[in-house]
Order: C-alpha cells, then structure tokens, then sequence
C-alpha cells in the first residue's frame, strides 16, 4: 500500500515564503519611515532632539486624530473631503459659545469640547443620511461640504478669529501629560479605541464586510445604510475632537483652521495600506502613514525647503503609494 503523497497546494502552503513584492507591500511603510529619519538625521543631528520630536508628534496628533476616522470611511468604501472645513466650523464655534457662556454653563474647556464634539458629530451626520439616504456619492457629498461648512464658518465670527483663551482650554494644547504633549496622549488614546474597534468588534468587521462587498453584507444582514453612516457620525466627532485641539494649542480659532488637511488625512490612511477601493486598512498602518507625513514635513522644514514643495512631495507620494498597491495586488493575486 503506497504512501499518500502530498497535495502540491499544502506542500506549498508549508513551505513558500513570502516575495520581496508582498514583503514590501507589507512592511514598505515602516522601512521607508525608518529610512526618511535616517535621512534627516544625517542631514541636521537635531532632527532626532527631544523637543523635535515632541513637536513631530504634537503636530501629527491634530491629523491624525482624524485619520482613525479617515479609515473606517476608506474601509467601507467612501472618503471625507471636508474634514478641514469640519474642523473649521467645529473649533470656531466652540470659541464662539466660549465667548458668550465664559464660565456660566461650566469650565470653558468642557464647552468647547462639547460644542466642537457636537458640531463635528452634526457635519457628519449630515454627510451620511445624504450618502445613504439621497444615494448621493460620498466624494461629491463631502466636496460640497468642504465649500458648504467652509463658508459657515465665515459666517460665524464674520471671518475674524476668536482668540485668547484662558489657561484651563489652553492647557489641552499645550501641556504635558506623563511627560508627553496632551494632544498626544489623546491622539494615542483615540487611536487605541480605534484599534480595539475595528478588531474585536462587531461593527469594525461590518466595516470591512461593507467596504468588501456591500450587496454580500446586505444580504448576510449587515444593515449597510447604519454601517456607513456611522462611519461619517465617527469621523465628524474626531474632526471636532481635533478642531478643539488645534484652537487649544494655537489659542486661536481661525476661519482658515484645517485648511489642507484633506490631503493630509487622506495620504495618511493611503500611504498606511488602505485601498480605496475598500476592504481594506487599518488602524496601525494609518499611524504609520501619520508619522511619514510628520516626519517629511518636519525634516523639509528644518532642510529649508520651501512649504510649497512639501505639498508636492506629498501629492507624489500619495500617488505613488496607490500606484504600487494596485500594482502589487495585481502581482499577488
């Protein structure tokens, strides 16, 4: 009696490993993020400075905030254009009722987290009962909404900022805690919570069901119309979590707040892993992606290179990231 032989499928299963295509597509962001420090540091030794990178992560901390949102949207399929306007809209109003109330409805730090957290919540909602409801689609829904909410925040304050906040509101953007910048810990905090979601969840794998394929999902009794418009209420309350960061940090809130953020959010979901096409991304490549853009942008500045070139060298990695993961999953199989 002969020996059964092995199918070649678990011979292969057992023993091939991964090629340098699916390595790269897999690790290509974290050596390429090592590679850019090592770059800036053989360029300026103080690159890799205490303060220097305490400010890499300050400003990475604001975007990123929103990238956590950013990811369940690209997951599912859809994108936020607006998230800067959103932003805008959420602080300015917050420093508006701050304004107004002083001390009257509680410390002002909490009326400016609740009005900005709220606003954002409301901009989000918005976008998706227009998306699910009017079967508008997300990108031209969400690129009215930039101008729309850009426009609201005019309104507001008649254009002008409002500024001077006391030290109790100011301390959420410029203080320590645990040694580290307050907006740090909560953009960690946030991207914890974000983590935990999407992988031990119900809702995180609806997520990912709908951005896979949403007909299957609606028929294995995924209420797809609630999935995807929880994920516009989610990044519209991170906006605003991130407009009161940045009014906190700058003790300002400016019309202009937010502005180009859009692409930043965006390239740092993308250039962390996630498809547009959905179906696929993650909590962890997106602070992956995060820390790229922050250490590019800080490592130009402190090379001297001009702000407008940095947008460009964005854009091309962007365009870049996309090319070589379409390239890859076509490769791969």
């Amino acid at each position: 009696m002969h020996a059964k032989a092995p199918r070649q499928a678990d011979v292969e299963g057992y023993s091939r490993r991964p090629s340098t295509l699916e390595w790269l597509n897999r690790y290509g962001t974290a050596l390429f993020l090592v590679l850019m420090c090592l770059f800036f540091l053989a360029q300026n030794p103080h690159f890799f400075s205490l303060r220097n990178i305490a400010n890499i992560l300050a400003d990475v901390s604001i975007y990123g905030v929103i990238a956590v949102g950013m990811t369940f949207v690209i997951i599912t399929g859809g994108v936020d254009l607006a998230v800067g306007a959103t932003l805008a809209l959420a602080s300015i109003c917050a420093a508006w009722a701050v304004s107004l109330s002083g001390w009257a409805l509680g410390p002002d730090w909490l009326v400016a987290l609740a009005v900005s957290v709220l606003v954002g919540t409301c901009v989000g909602l918005i976008h998706g009962k227009i998306t699910t409801w009017l079967g508008v689609p997300a990108f031209i829904t969400t690129l009215g909404g930039m101008t729309v909410w850009r426009g609201a925040t005019l309104l507001v304050n008649d254009g002008g900022p409002v500024s001077d906040f006391s030290e109790g509101l100011r301390w959420w953007g410029t203080g320590s805690l645990l040694r580290l910048p307050v907006p740090v810990v909560v953009f960690a905090l946030v991207a914890l919570a974000g983590l935990v979601v999407q992988r031990y969840t119900r809702f995180g794998r609806q997520v990912y069901a709908v951005g896979g394929n949403p007909e299957a999902a609606r028929l294995s009794g995924v209420d797809v119309k609630r999935i995807e418009t929880a994920v516009y209420v989610i990044i519209g309350s991170l906006s605003g979590l991130a407009g009161f960061l940045l009014m906190a940090r700058l003790n300002s809130a400016e019309a202009v707040g937010g502005t180009g953020y859009e692409l930043r959010v965006i390239a740092s979901v993308v250039i962390g892993g996630a498809s547009l096409a959905g179906g696929v991304g993650g909590i962890g490549g997106t602070l992956l992606g995060a820390l790229l853009i922050g250490v590019l942008s800080n490592g130009l500045v402190m090379m001297g290179v001009n702000a407008y070139y940095q947008q460009i060298v964005i854009g091309v990695i962007i365009v870049l990231a996309v090319a070589f993961d379409t390239y890859a999953k076509k490769r791969i199989g």
